[in-house]
């Protein structure tokens, strides 16, 4: 026996649907960015003083600890002006302590008027004379070995050396950037931001930030300064942002990415992204559940939508706070269809 089925019996048969409540919420507007790590600390080091390379003890990609030696100059004519100065010095002192005996005995004696009191006078004299050479040499002494230690180039911070300018031999100068010297520690992110964003900083609930280096993984960040001068080519601002995980290995120069949540001072009503149905010709509705006593069926509403974030969306008209739309299940769904409700939380 031939059996035919029923059309009737099928539209009855009700279609699990998943619905949620349209809800009245705060709207937040989602900004994209995009940026690059920077190193909070980054120097072209050059020398304090003109001379001729003797050793250079670092290249490319090492890293090295603050107070690291990068590089010396000759100092042979240095070395022997400072041995010079201080066998000068101790010359002076030798004769400092001379007068002073001198002068003691003077005045043991000239208390039994043995010594004239000129004779005591001209040793104090003396004693001064050599006292305020002692001390000028002295001064000279630590002069010169400040001319030396400046033969001397140290790493004012700890990094990598990510460019060497100059070899053993050669002259450098003050200003000529020898190496170059960038931080690891604590690495920044800047992104460029749209100048309409730029009085709205204030308001950012959250920045999420995920790098190329590592994909799938976002993180938190936190604003450490605007600078506010736009780029007057594209009309964007420089955005400093660090990371709340310090503990995450960045490298300078690697590409990144930004959202900015930007909370709005208007509530707004709004409903999961996925009950919107966007037809060809730009139209985009949703089907909202309509309940008569324990029957549900579907009617389709068009809507006009506004700012999308968090997975949600921003409906400016065609639906009220407290109406049922169906997320999933609505792909293929008819005008008046019956529909078993289950709500997101089930």
């Amino acid at each position: 026996m031939l059996l035919i089925a029923n059309p009737l019996f099928a539209q009855d048969k009700a279609t699990a649907v998943i619905t949620e409540r349209v809800q009245q919420a705060e709207v937040v507007e989602e900004v994209p960015l995009t940026g690059t790590v920077i190193s909070s600390r980054q120097a072209r080091l050059s020398t304090e003083i003109s001379g001729l390379i003797d050793n250079i003890d670092v290249d490319i990609g090492d890293r090295i600890s603050e107070g690291d030696v990068i590089l010396t100059l000759k100092s042979d004519l240095e070395q022997l002006s400072l041995q010079a100065k201080r066998a000068e010095a101790e010359q002076v002192r030798r004769e400092l302590a001379d007068a002073r005996r001198r002068l003691a005995d003077a005045e043991r004696l000239g208390r039994t008027n043995t010594v004239s009191a000129n004779e005591i006078n001209s040793l104090k004299a003396e004693v001064s004379i050599d006292a305020a050479e002692v001390t000028r040499l002295q001064a000279e002494e630590q002069q010169q070995q400040l001319r030396l230690r400046q033969h001397t180039l140290r790493a004012p911070f700890a990094g990598v050396i990510s460019a060497r300018n100059a070899e053993r031999g050669e002259w450098v100068a003050p200003g000529h950037a020898v190496v170059e010297l960038v931080s690891m520690t604590a690495p920044e992110i800047e992104f460029q931001v749209p100048q309409r964003v730029y009085q709205r900083l204030g308001a950012i609930s959250r920045i999420e930030v995920s790098f190329g280096t590592l994909p799938g993984e976002t993180f938190s960040a936190n604003i450490i300064s605007v600078v506010p001068v736009t780029d007057r080519g594209s009309r964007t601002f420089p955005l400093r942002t660090l990371l709340d995980d310090t503990g995450v290995s960045l490298i300078p120069g690697i590409s990144a990415s930004a959202t900015l949540h930007i909370s709005s001072s208007d509530d707004g009503v709004v409903v999961d992204r996925n009950a919107l149905i966007r037809y060809p010709d730009g139209r985009i509705t949703v089907w909202a559940v309509e309940q008569n006593d324990e029957q549900a069926e579907v009617t389709e509403k068009q809507v006009q939508t506004g700012l999308s974030f968090n997975g949600r969306i921003n409906i400016t008209s065609g639906l009220a706070a407290g109406e049922l739309v169906v997320v999933r299940g609505n792909e293929s769904l008819r005008e008046g269809q019956k529909v078993s409700v289950r709500p997101t939380n089930d």
